[in-house]
């Protein structure tokens, strides 16, 4: 299984992740906004499209958003959460 992780913040950037085809994607630095749930607007895109999908507690806390506060499909790691993800669950990582 391919994994993306995702630094941006910049829904353009989205197709760039169908092209590398992953299977899951950590959220990290301004990707995590991605995993906020937006009042009264419409839900990232990228949120129920990947099997898995991740977000850096500490770059949710960074930015001042409560991790309580991210949609229920992502589920938020520490960094040694993050460490054994990439490490143990996936084959491949594509940075983006």
């Amino acid at each position: 299984m391919k994994l993306g992780v995702f630094v941006s913040d910049f829904e353009l950037t989205n197709d760039t992740l169908d092209r590398v085809g992953p299977d899951g994607v950590i959220l990290v630095a301004n990707g995590v906004y991605h995993a906020a749930l937006k009042t009264g607007g419409a839900a990232s895109p990228l949120i129920g499209k990947y099997s898995s999908l991740y977000a850096l507690s500490e770059d949710l806390e960074t930015r001042g958003i409560d991790p309580s506060a991210v949609d229920s499909k992502v589920k938020v790691l520490d960094y040694s959460g993050l460490v054994d993800v990439i490490f143990k669950d996936f084959e491949k990582i594509a940075w983006l």
